[in-house]
């Protein structure tokens, strides 16, 4: 699943809003495990993507 994810988050990068309701979705449905995953997929990823600096919280608890 967490694959998935991460696929579809890639895919929708390009808009805020669906990036937003898709890490939602993700961070519900996944394992803890998976979300620590997730979490260095993400910040990995969005180190030169200035526009999903915000959705660092969704990690940051």
């Amino acid at each position: 699943m967490l694959d998935y994810s991460i696929l579809i988050l890639e895919k929708v990068s390009f808009d805020s809003l669906l990036f937003s309701r898709e890490l939602q979705k993700a961070i519900h449905t996944l394992t803890p495990s998976e979300i620590e995953k997730l979490a260095k997929w993400f910040f990995n990823f969005s180190e030169s993507r200035s526009e999903l600096e915000e959705f660092k919280t969704y990690f940051l608890n």
